[in-house]
């Protein structure tokens, strides 16, 4: 009897040794997992707020991009309009400079003037205040008039 009652108290000790491990366990993995959460919780802070961040970028891109296109149909439209110009009537720029070489000299010389202030002005250079205040079409860039003189409304 002592014996099985000695058997009785071990299996009872030991399933209350049992219990207080397991207990302990479950404690260390609840610990585990609320540092898991808390570290999933900050990366998914993170992810947003990259998101919103490529959000934004994208939104500049597109605006970026629905600029260039504005500045790409004008200089194609003054380029239509140079080309019509400069094709008028079937001329001979050749002929013609054989004949008048100073005129034809300084008009050349004055749209290459303006030719390159147009380029400077596509790659971003500031409009001059004379620029700005044009409005008649003797003070505007004939070459560019879009681009460089942003106060000239065209006559028709």
């Amino acid at each position: 009897m002592f014996g099985l009652r000695l058997m009785f108290m071990a299996l009872l000790m030991s399933a209350i040794a049992g219990a207080g491990l397991y207990v302990m366990k479950l404690r260390s993995d609840n610990a585990i997992l609320k540092a898991n959460q808390i570290q999933l919780e900050q990366s998914i802070n993170t992810q947003q707020e990259l998101l919103d961040q490529q959000k934004k970028d994208f939104e500049e891109i597109l605006q970026s991009n629905r600029k260039l296109n504005n500045l790409i149909n004008v200089l194609q439209k003054d380029l239509k309009d140079l080309d019509k110009r400069f094709n008028k009537k079937k001329r001979d720029v050749g002929k013609l400079a054989l004949e008048k070489p100073v005129p034809v000299e300084r008009i050349i010389n004055k749209g290459a003037e303006n030719a390159m202030r147009c380029v400077e002005l596509a790659s971003g250079a500031p409009h001059t205040e004379k620029e700005l205040k044009a409005t008649k079409r003797s003070e505007i860039n004939p070459e560019c008039p879009a681009l460089a003189n942003p106060s000239y409304v065209p006559y028709e």
